[in-house]
């Protein structure tokens, strides 16, 4: 099996008995590899994760290669305000679910990182409004600038969380595996 690389890797640092938790990245592959170093720790992968003794082990120096949900779509529209409501072009839906968390990126003033789905409306407008709708927990009342990115999307966004059994350090990379027999 061999790894291709995807996007850029990270790391943090993990101490015994806690769990410590990545910062958000978006979801760019179905794979992560994980690598566990100076000591064993369980972990785990999600949306708002943090990791316990329950989770996914990984001894000191041993590696781990888990799945992930890729999901994303095109966004043509921002309504702002206290939760941020964006809209998919017609006639598609969005792969996202209520706890599901999303980063939003291509707009010049708009973007986010990591905000958590509250809301998807799939119902048709008698005004005439038949594009699905999502609504984050995303504060944009601060921006008074319309939207207008043609290239705008919003994709599932994932955090690492590790408990340590020892301290060490979390290596994680997006891979595809390739030369799958």
């Amino acid at each position: 099996m061999t790894h291709r690389p995807v996007g850029v890797g990270a790391s943090f640092n993990f101490s015994a008995g806690a769990a410590t938790t990545s910062t958000a990245f978006s979801v760019q592959s179905d794979t992560i590899r994980v690598v566990a170093v100076g000591a064993a720790a369980h972990i785990a992968v999600g949306g708002t994760p943090s990791a316990t003794i329950a989770n996914y082990f990984i001894p000191s120096g041993g590696t781990a290669t888990l799945a992930l949900t890729k999901a994303s779509n095109r966004i043509v529209g921002v309504t702002t305000g206290t939760s941020t409501i964006l809209t998919c072009p017609e006639g598609t839906q969005l792969p996202f679910g209520v706890g599901d968390y999303v980063t939003l990126s291509g707009s010049t003033y708009h973007n986010f990182t990591s905000a958590e789905v509250l809301s998807v409306d799939t119902s048709s407008g008698v005004g005439g409004l038949f594009q699905t709708r999502m609504t984050v927990n995303y504060n944009s009342s601060g921006i008074l600038t319309a939207f207008s990115s043609p290239y705008a999307s919003v994709v599932t966004a994932n955090k690492v969380s590790a408990y340590g059994v020892g301290a060490g350090t979390l290596y994680y990379q997006q891979v595809q595996l390739t030369n799958q027999a």
